[in-house]
């Protein structure tokens, strides 16, 4: 059977209004069907929004939510002998920022009835005060790693 060849991490360049390229990031993970320029619009009213709501850096505070929102901690399925066993397993940095912005977009879509920026405003100001459904979403995460740390041995 042969490999497949080798993927390269693609160079992003910053986003233009702030010169951030976590912010950047954050705009293609919204983006749906190749809307970038309606992404971009969602994510600077939401820093806009939280500016003028908290009167602090939104990049502040929006690095400070992603900082609470990423898990050290995520289990993954393996089969073992017959049975399937839950093992915990360390996340490494940049898988924590995708599943990050992944839990802070899910559960800002979740909730109805407001435009997309300002339900991911709230999300981010809730996350950046350690309370809302994406850090519930961790902390959900690391207590099922813990419960199943016993079969940490099985981590190759």
């Amino acid at each position: 059977m042969a490999r497949r060849k080798r993927q390269y991490k693609r160079e992003l360049k910053p986003d233009p209004k702030y010169g951030n390229l976590v912010v950047s990031k954050f705009i293609n993970s919204i983006m749906e069907r190749g809307k970038k320029g309606a992404a971009r619009k969602t994510i600077y009213n939401t820093l806009g929004f939280i500016s003028t709501k908290l009167k602090k850096d939104p990049i502040e505070i929006f690095d400070l939510a992603l900082k609470n929102v990423a898990p050290d901690l995520e289990i993954k399925g393996r089969r073992i002998g017959g049975a399937n066993y839950q093992i915990p397993y360390e996340v490494r940095g940049d898988r924590k920022q995708t599943l990050a912005f992944r839990w802070i977009i899910e559960a800002a879509k979740a909730k109805k009835g407001q435009p997309m920026s300002i339900r991911l405003a709230t999300e981010i100001i809730d996350a950046a005060k350690n309370q809302g459904s994406a850090v519930r979403k961790k902390e959900d995460s690391h207590r099922m790693a813990r419960a199943n740390k016993a079969f940490a041995h099985f981590a190759r």
